[in-house]
């Protein structure tokens, strides 16, 4: 008897579990049911449509029920919506959302793949207003894009500058608009330390686009949006992008358990409570590989994997689940910034001791075209030494790097690992020691006590206390702009000069981005001076954590020019 396998929701999920099945076993029936108009669309790409890099909403979506139909003998009935589970006689109650007639379906296995929904903040007037909108599915973005074209809209507010948050407010920059986004966070993308995030920062406001952050929208008028400071930023467009929750009103209504972080608790072959009921994609809880606490993770990539698993154990085939790391990527105008593991910030709030290593080599070769900085963070385990989660922001290749970083987080790779991978390698596409490698012999370099370091978030506080900084960049460097209290002693010049560097008080060592200052702090270590430390990211790194600090602020900068290349 052949088996009858029905699907709430389509898109990555479920209509992945539907073509996996198909391809098991030919016999079965499998139905998707979807509430909306589509049942296959790109998520991800739902916010180019609003520069035109997708020109039109119907490129987004990627499969039609005709093709389901056709190709794989799937039903997908959209404008469908599953109302309710019915788990003693083992079938659902389907709502067709154009005529509201409610008709049963019968399964033998029920996959729930119903996705998230955007968080609307409470307490917020005017969130039900016209021209607010959310970004969920192609009728959301074809609506927003209607809006702002038949009312001419040039004044537009983003709330939150997460993934879709950053990619909607590019697209409407690059459609010519005047874009602000708000973010209740200190930073923008809270996937990354925050350290990491003051280069996207400077991107966001040198592209023209005005960053609030640490501020939060109390009230949405006809023309504006009103934040907790008292700021008032014009707006005939809102689009809300703080964030999503999983959609678990039909799990709950049928009794399914859900776990601590609020998605739909599922064993290690996504089912739930029930046996004959499934779950994946953004509604569910999952398993975290490194601390192996529940989370969420909210995309495509696992929500694919999950469902050909779920597939397969109904069909007899095991699948070893790792859990997840939440590798990630995304474009910010010319910036690109990539992450992957855990950041230091869950680091400090799961008690993990950890350590960092920060470096900025070039994305390639500096004689190649195109050379640029590229910022890259490991943490490690200290004292281990077990990879734990890396950020990359930079102009070129980050996601590279960071695919390279999962990849040996999931196979349990220490620095010692890293430092010995050996990668393709061409002047065109990066340097001989790649920026992987650099960061794990640094990283080795500081687990085994060679020498020490302070990062770059303690620097204000070192040249406001009065420290004592050796700026190891030649002369014309050092006019081009430094730390206003920092002595010039380049590496060309310091064996010469070492009566002119105390020992009996700390020195800090810095040059354009940690690499000639490295060598000048273990030089000066084997020379008699035990109190030295290189400063991490150097005039690069400062650059960049304090520029923004420096606007927002209005505080009086520690360097005399900031340096960004």
């Amino acid at each position: 008897m052949s088996k009858r396998v029905l699907i709430v929701g389509g898109v990555a999920g479920g209509a992945s579990v539907a073509t996996r099945v198909r391809r098991l076993d030919e016999s079965a029936e499998v139905i998707m049911f979807e509430k909306g108009p589509h049942v296959s669309f790109s998520n991800c790409a739902l916010p180019f449509h609003l520069s035109g890099i997708v020109a039109s909403s119907d490129d987004l979506v990627l499969m039609t029920p005709w093709e389901f139909e056709h190709q794989y003998n799937i039903q997908a009935r959209i404008h469908s919506e599953v109302v309710g589970i019915n788990r003693n006689d083992k079938t659902i109650d389907v709502k067709n959302v154009v005529t509201n007639e409610i008709t049963k379906e019968a399964y033998d296995v029920l996959v729930l793949s119903p996705g998230a929904n955007a968080i609307i903040p409470k307490g917020v007037a005017g969130v039900d207003l016209r021209h607010v909108f959310t970004v969920r599915n192609v009728p959301d973005i074809a609506n927003i894009k209607t809006h702002i074209d038949d009312n001419n809209v040039e004044d537009i507010v983003v709330v939150g500058a997460g993934f879709i948050g950053l990619e909607v407010a590019e697209n409407l920059k690059l459609a010519g608009k005047n874009v602000t986004i708000v973010e209740a966070a200190n930073q923008v993308l809270t996937l990354l330390d925050y350290d990491m995030a003051q280069t996207l920062h400077r991107e966001i406001v040198n592209h023209g686009v005005n960053l609030i952050v640490d501020d939060c929208t109390v009230e949405i008028t006809e023309d504006a949006v009103v934040l907790q400071s008292g700021k008032r930023v014009k707006a005939q467009a809102v689009v809300m992008a703080i964030g999503v929750k999983p959609e678990v009103s039909l799990a709950v209504g049928a009794g399914l358990e859900i776990g601590e972080t609020g998605g739909i608790k599922v064993n290690h072959h996504y089912q739930t409570n029930d046996p004959s009921i499934y779950a994946v994609g953004d509604a569910i809880e999952v398993t975290h590989f490194i601390t192996q606490k529940p989370t969420r993770l909210t995309m495509a990539g696992p929500a694919q994997r999950q469902a050909r698993a779920a597939a397969d154990h109904m069909y007899g085939k095991t699948y070893r689940n790792k859990g997840i790391i939440g590798s990630s990527v995304v474009q910010v105008f010319d910036m690109n910034a990539a992450s992957t593991g855990l950041n230091t910030k869950d680091c400090k709030a799961l008690g993990i001791d950890h350590r960092i290593s920060y470096v900025i080599p070039g994305d390639k070769v500096g004689l190649m075209p195109n050379a640029n900085p590229l910022f890259f963070k490991l943490v490690y385990a200290y004292p281990s030494g077990q990879i734990l989660g890396a950020q990359a922001v930079g102009k070129g290749a980050v996601d590279k790097r960071i695919d390279i970083i999962a990849t040996m987080i999931t196979m349990h790779g220490n620095l010692a690992d890293l430092a010995e991978l050996e990668l393709a390698y061409s002047p065109m596409y990066g340097t001989a020691k790649d920026v992987v490698n650099h960061a794990a012999l640094v990283g080795l370099n500081l687990l085994n006590g060679d020498y020490k370091q302070v990062e770059v978030s303690e620097v204000r506080g070192l040249v406001e206390g009065g420290a004592f900084i050796i700026d190891a960049r030649e002369p014309d460097e050092y006019e081009e702009g430094h730390l206003i209290n920092a002595v010039n002693i380049p590496l060309s010049q310091f064996r010469n000069r070492l009566d002119e560097i105390p020992k009996d008080q700390p020195v800090y060592v810095h040059c354009r981005s940690a690499q000639r200052s490295y060598n000048m702090t273990r030089a000066l270590n084997q020379l008699g001076y035990n109190d030295v430390y290189n400063i991490s990211g150097s005039y690069l790194g400062i650059s960049e954590y304090e520029w923004y600090n420096d606007q927002i602020n209005d505080r009086k900068p520690i360097v005399t020019k900031y340096n960004f290349n």
